[in-house]
Parts: C-alpha cells; structure tokens; sequence
C-alpha cells in the first residue's frame, strides 16, 4: 500500500454487537455470519471497498473500507447498505446487529465466548494472561479513525495534535451509559471499564493519553519496548508481541504509516458515526496546520493535564468542564472554563466547513449532538435513571432500528 501523507486519506471501523432479534440478549453469530457473506467459512470478507471480520469474541462483528478514502463523503452510504444486507441475513436467523458502545445487559462472565478460528491463539493468549470474560474486553464496540503519515515531521505533528483532542472525545462520542442492566457513573462507561482492563501490564494501556513523542526511534523507545518487555514474561513465545498490543487511546501503526484513533464509541447509525469522525478529523486537521496555536505549544500540553481532562470526560461526557488555559488556548477558544460540550459546539462551528467538506450528509448528526447532546445523554433521557428490563428493552430496540434505518435517536 502506497504511503500517503497527513490527511490524504482515512480508515473507518465499525463495531456492532450481534444480538437476538427478539430477546436483544447477545448471540455467538460472528462465524455463522461471515460465511454467510463469504459463500464458504470464513474469517473475514471483503465486498467491494468494505469488508467484515471478527473482533476477539463470537457476538462481535468489524465492518471496515478496505483502503483509505480521500474523504468520508460517501462512507454513510456504503455503510448502511452493507448494514442492510446483514440485516436480512440475520434476520433469518432471529437475530440483528446492535449499536453503541456497551451491551446494556450482558453479563461476560457468563456469556462471553472467543473467536475459535483464525486468530484464537492471540485471542487465547490475551485471555490467559488478562481475563477476557470481562467488560472492557468482551463487551465492547467503538469506531477507529486511522489518519495517515508520510515522514517522521508528519507524524511529529499528527501524533500531537491528536493528543490534544483525545481527552474531548467522549464529550462527542460517549454512547455507552448502561452496563449490567443498570445506568453506570460514567457516562463513557465502555472507556471506564477499558482503561483498567490491562492492569497486570500497566505499560499497554498507560493512561490512555499517549506521552508526547517526536519521532518513529522515541516512539519505539518510549511506548513499544517498554510494553513489550513487560508483558514477555507473560508471553514468551511473543505471540502478543506487536504494534497492536498497544492499548492506548490512539496508537501508532507503522506498519501502515497511520495513527489510530480508538476513543469513539459507536454511534446509533454510520451517519452519526461519520459526523463524530469528521468533527474530530476537522479539529485534528486544525492543530496540525497551526490554525490556532504554534505547534510547540501544542506539542508542550502536559500530560497529567490531559489525563485529567479525559478521566473528566468520561465521567461526565459533555457536562465536565474544560478548565485548563493550555488546551483552551491550543484550541482555540476563549480561556475561561467551559464545558467540554460547550468546547465541542464552539469548534464544530468554526470547523463548519471542513466538516461539511468532509462528509456533507454526516454534518446534521454532529449538529445533533451539539444541541441535544451525547447518544449516552440521549440514552439515558430515554431510559430513566431507573429502567427495568422491558424499558432497556424498548428503547435498545429503537436504537437496532435506527441503525438499519440510518435514523439519529432522539428521545420520546
């Protein structure tokens, strides 16, 4: 694959839980599913420029753009289409796909049930060494945004404008406010959950934020070997050995010159996802050409700060507040504290028309969520504080269907 330089193209992937047509309870369909598609069995599938595969345990499904896209414009479409034709596949089968960040009711310690093909010795490895049957690894979905990188300066300047904008993030994103039937106190709660996940080998998840770093050779030096060497006494065939060991809320991907966005739970439907992505891309694309501050001050933002910032976030999601001068400064905004919502509607507006260039049918979503806030807000307006079963139920069955009906949930 051709190297291409910053902002030149983006990798989309989708996570869907596969659930139940009726009950919504999760059901192990992954491999089922991708023979359907495939004709044969099958461990993933291209079609056209999308493709499918599985994500470490069997009720968990990838949609992803096989290549990069010059831009995100036609993405919400070629999305929902692939969505409908499994739909109907799993439809035969009483089952469908569901959206957001986090089962609402699945217990992982009882329903949990890996991959057991192509790929299970990884799968199994990371099971043995760090208990998978759990939230933060079997009851998870999320979108990834891979942005490209054509020199060590590019990556430099992408990596750290990237890190300025990941403690916001769950201020836009967050979708994931319920887990084990009930609401959580985060309202990132897939985030929660993840960012404790691996603390048997601290060094792969660090704090999430990634440290600042300026080259390939610093990065290695600081991130890669450091995690490889702790977690080798755990795995000392090196099974785990790799850039995707890396847990952390974005990850540099060398092998395919990119950095990897993690942080976005998915959306109720791809337009919605779509609108998150461009918003981020566009405000990422904004530091990195030095719109509102010199690289150096974004480069110099502390870590400790930004940290902060994110365990804020994915406390509160757009209610917490933004209060440190440095980022507000690096972001352009006005330096007194705001909310983070209050940040996200301010630069989704000066960043209007990078978006709409971006994806122009996506634009409504972000706007969507500016003025009614996040899906995990949305969510739980429509659930109470207290829902049982049937009332989870009800409006998880609203959030299927918005998926298949490219639809942006709104409360009743």
């Amino acid at each position: 694959m051709a190297t291409l330089p910053a902002f030149a193209g983006y990798g989309i992937e989708l996570e869907y839980a596969i659930v139940d047509r009726d009950s919504l309870d999760v059901r192990p369909l992954a491999d089922s599913l991708l023979s359907l598609l495939a004709g044969h069995p099958a461990a993933s599938v291209e079609r056209g420029a999308l493709g499918w595969s599985n994500e470490l345990v069997s009720h968990v499904i990838e949609l992803k753009i096989n290549a990069p896209a010059p831009d995100l414009a036609d993405l919400p479409a070629a999305f929902q289409a692939e969505l409908r034709v499994v739909d109907g596949l799993l439809s035969a089968r009483g089952a469908r796909l569901m959206p957001t960040g986090m089962h609402p009711w699945m217990d992982p310690r009882r329903e949990t049930v890996l991959w057991p093909h192509d790929g299970a010795e990884i799968y199994a490895t990371f099971d043995r060494i760090f208990d998978c049957s759990r939230h933060g690894w079997a009851n998870l979905q999320s979108m990834h945004v891979n942005l490209p990188f054509a020199s060590d300066e590019e990556f430099a300047r992408l990596h750290a404008a990237i890190r300025a904008v990941l403690p916001l993030v769950p201020a836009l994103a967050a979708s994931s406010p319920i887990a084990d039937g009930v609401p959580q106190a985060a309202l990132d709660y897939r985030l929660e959950v993840y960012r404790g996940n691996a603390l048997r080998v601290p060094s792969i998840v660090g704090d999430v934020i990634p440290p600042r770093v300026d080259t390939r050779a610093e990065y290695e030096t600081r991130v890669l070997a450091p995690m490889y060497h702790d977690i080798a006494r755990l795995d000392p065939g090196g099974v785990l050995q790799r850039e995707w060991l890396n847990a952390r809320g974005a990850i540099a991907r060398f092998d395919r010159h990119a950095i990897e966005i993690r942080l976005c739970d998915t959306q109720e439907c791809p337009r919605a996802d779509m609108g998150v992505a461009a918003a981020i891309v566009a405000v990422i694309r904004a530091l990195y050409n030095g719109r509102w501050a010199p690289m150096r001050d974004v480069q110099a933002l502390s870590d400790a700060m930004l940290v902060q910032q994110l365990r804020a976030c994915i406390a509160r999601a757009e209610h917490a507040m933004v209060e440190s001068g440095d980022l507000l400064a690096a972001l352009g905004l006005p330096a007194r504290r705001m909310t983070a919502g209050e940040a996200w509607a301010r630069m989704v507006d000066g960043c209007a028309g990078d978006i709409q260039a971006l994806a122009p049918s996506a634009s409504e979503a972000v706007s969507n969520i500016v003025a009614r806030g996040t899906l995990a807000a949305r969510i739980l307006r429509a659930t109470g504080h207290a829902p049982d079963r049937a009332r989870l139920r009800g409006v998880y069955e609203r959030l299927c269907d918005c998926l298949v009906s490219d639809r942006l949930f709104m409360p009743a």
